[in-house]
C-alpha cells in the first residue's frame, strides 16, 4: 500500500482516531526540523536527538524494553545462523543504542565490533548500554559519522557489515552513497546484510522518515556499484515488518 496517499491516511485515521493527534504533532515537529536543516542526514540526526531525549529504546523503534530485547535477539540469531563467527570483524551501520550490538559485542572477539551512527545522542545511550551489560572489556568501537563514505576506515577490513532499519529511513541518494563505498571496506569474501521497508507497488515516503522501496530498485542500485544483491526469503519467516537483502562484492 502507498502509506503516503490521502486515501490510506484517511482510512487509517478512521480506524485509529487515537493516533491522529500524535501524528499531527510529529508532522509539525518534522516540518520544523526540515526547515532548520540542510540535508537528510542533518534532518534525521535532529529527529534522533528529539526521539532519544524521550526514550533511547523508542528512538530505535522499540515500543517496550521487552520488544527491544526481542528485536536485538532476532538480529543476532539470524546473523549467527548465516555465518557470523567470533573471529569476524563486524561493522554495524546505524548501531543505535546497541539493541543488537550488545549481543554482537559479547559474541565477537574483543575489538572486533565497530558501530557507527549519525546521532551522537544515541551513541551516548550506547555507552550506557555497555556499562549496564558489563561489556567494557570487549573493547567495542563506537563512532559518530556525518555520512556513509567510511573514509576513515581501512580497505578490505570487515568480514560482515550490518544495517538494521537504516535504509528504511534513508532516501535513495543516501543508500547510493553507502553502496558506492561499502565494497571498499569489505573483505573480498565478506557480506553486507541490510533491512528495508519493501513495497510491491509505488515507491514512496512518509514524513521523510520512512521510505518504501521495491526490491528490484535496490538490487539494481547495488549492481551499479559492482555488488551482487540477493533477497533473503527466510528472514520473512520471522514476521519482522521489514525485508532483508544480502550484498557481496562481485569477483
Amino acid at each position: 500500500m502507498d502509506r503516503s496517499s490521502l486515501y490510506h491516511q484517511a482510512r487509517y485515521a478512521l480506524r485509529h482516531p487515537d493516533r491522529i493527534f500524535p501524528h499531527l504533532r510529529r508532522l509539525s515537529r518534522d516540518t520544523w526540523l526540515r526547515l532548520r536543516t540542510d540535508d537528510h542526514v542533518a534532518y534525521y540526526r535532529a529527529v534522533m536527538k528529539s526521539d532519544t531525549a524521550r526514550s533511547a529504546e523508542a528512538a530505535v523503534g522499540s515500543k517496550s524494553h521487552e520488544r527491544w530485547i526481542k528485536l536485538g535477539q532476532m538480529q543476532f540469531d539470524y546473523l549467527v545462523r548465516h555465518g557470523l563467527s567470533p573471529e569476524h570483524r563486524m561493522l554495524e551501520i546505524g548501531c543505535g543504542n546497541l539493541r543488537a550490538g550488545r549481543l554482537f559485542i559479547d559474541y565477537l572477539d574483543p575489538g572486533n565490533y565497530y558501530g557507527l551512527d549519525i546521532s551522537p545522542d544515541i551513541l551516548v545511550a550506547a555507552q550506557e548500554t555497555l556499562v549496564t551489560h558489563g561489556l567494557q572489556n570487549r573493547l567495542p568501537h563506537l563512532t559518530p559519522v556525518r555520512d556513509l563514505r567510511f573514509g576513515f576506515l581501512p580497505d578490505a577490513h570487515f568480514d560482515v557489515v550490518h544495517a538494521h532499519s537504516v535504509f528504511s529511513h534513508s532516501p535513495l541518494e543516501v543508500i547510493d552513497e553507502c553502496f558506492r563505498h561499502v565494497g571498499r571496506v569489505m573483505k573480498p569474501e565478506g557480506w553486507f546484510d541490510f533491512t528495508y521497508d519493501r513495497t510491491e507497488g509505488k515507491e514512496h515516503q512518509v514524513l521523510r522518515e520512512d521510505f518504501y522501496y521495491r526490491t528490484e530498485t535496490l538490487v539494481a542500485l547495488a549492481d551499479r556499484h559492482d555488488l551482487d544483491a540477493v533477497f533473503m526469503p527466510d528472514w520473512e519467516n520471522l514476521r519482522h515488518k521489514q525485508s532483508k537483502i544480502r550484498v557481496t562484492r562481485r569477483a
